[in-house]
């Protein structure tokens, strides 16, 4: 994408009723008066708020606004020239309970206030195979230590990735925090009991990765019992 394209998409952003695009400073400090009252100041309803994180395009968070039209859906990502085409998908075919925020994934326990989510979902993050990088794998301690606090205490977080290497690793690390994992799957098109949501709802790079016969991993897991530790 050129950078005009992305300076066009960022400005026309600033007029969509459905996003936010905060600075660091208004995260950090709650300026902008959304930390607990997302449901109020934000949906104007009373309906379960369910972020995805990392949403890239915004095709999972508009998706499962239409399927599940009973909750919120915010789709978070840094990257505001590609949930664009979501924000403005959702303008035009009038889906009023999904939105978008521009921010960094490690400032979300910044933007709610704790137990103010139900649900998070995770849609194909870069893994960060690479030693280095593992501060930034979306699934590791202190991600989780993240999703906790904001979550309810019986909220689940969704992972669903092409990588077998994110899954495995996940799927150790909760085990070895003795987390409850709802359900795992190394192909969840390969199952016949994978959730609806799951299987019926696939992006562009999915599609791509289906069409070579890829697997799709998912795995859901809650903090359960160890809430309060």
């Amino acid at each position: 994408m050129g950078s005009k394209n992305k300076l066009k998409r960022f400005k026309e952003n600033e007029t969509f009723s459905n996003v936010i695009q905060p600075t660091r400073e208004e995260v950090l400090n709650n300026l902008l008066n959304l930390k607990g009252n997302w449901k109020q100041n934000f949906f104007k309803n009373n309906n379960p708020i369910v972020l995805e994180l990392g949403c890239g395009k915004g095709e999972y968070s508009v998706n499962l606004a239409k399927m599940f039209p009973e909750k919120n859906f915010l789709g978070i990502d840094i990257k505001g020239a590609r949930f664009w085409r979501g924000a403005k998908t959702a303008l035009e075919e009038n889906i009023p309970n999904v939105g978008f925020v521009r921010t960094q994934i490690e400032l979300v326990d910044y933007l709610f206030e704790e137990n103010e989510v139900d649900e998070i979902w995770i849609t194909f993050p870069d893994p960060q195979i690479k030693y280095k990088r593992t501060k930034h794998r979306m699934t590791n301690p202190d991600f989780l230590a993240k999703y906790k606090k904001i979550l309810k205490p019986d909220g689940a977080v969704h992972l669903k990735t092409d990588s077998e290497y994110m899954h495995g690793y996940t799927l150790g690390l909760l085990q070895g925090l003795g987390l409850e994992i709802e359900y795992a799957h190394h192909d969840v098109y390969g199952t016949t009991n994978a959730p609806k949501e799951v299987t019926s709802i696939q992006t562009y790079y999915e599609k791509q990765y289906l069409a070579i016969d890829k697997k799709i991993t998912y795995l859901r897991f809650n903090f359960g019992r160890y809430y309060k530790n």
